[in-house]
């Protein structure tokens, strides 16, 4: 029999072969992918990278408040027209000299309604 002969391959050799080599599922699985020289190299760029992610999804997050605030805020300000508007018209129709002397006369206020008419004073 014949005995096998062993080749003992520098470890150097090996790793500038297996950086040659095309990355396999296997290397991306047991992270042996984020030791090689390339990829060390782009970590500040990984990592550049990934803070402006986390910036974009907070500025989304911020903007999508802010238009759920600005919705709130239009649904808002419709209502106080309407009561504005409501509030107003109902002091138009108490101002009314026909209101006016129905709640004197209600209220017995011992008012009376002048039938002269108003005239100016001169100087």
């Amino acid at each position: 029999m014949k005995e096998k002969e062993i080749e003992f391959i520098d470890p150097k050799v090996e790793s500038k072969e297996h950086e040659n080599k095309k990355t396999s599922l296997k290397d991306l699985i047991d992270g042996s992918i984020l030791t090689r020289e390339a990829m060390t190299n782009q970590l500040p760029f990984i990592i550049f990278l990934s803070f402006m992610a986390a910036i974009y999804i907070g500025n989304r997050y911020h903007a999508e408040k802010v238009i759920r605030d600005m919705t709130r805020l239009q649904i808002e300000v419709k209502d106080l027209r309407a009561q504005a508007i409501t509030t107003a018209s109902e002091l138009m129709f108490i101002s009314k000299q026909s209101e006016v002397f129905k709640m004197v006369k209600e209220n017995q206020l011992g008012l009376e309604e002048s039938v002269e008419p108003p005239f100016k004073i001169k100087k």
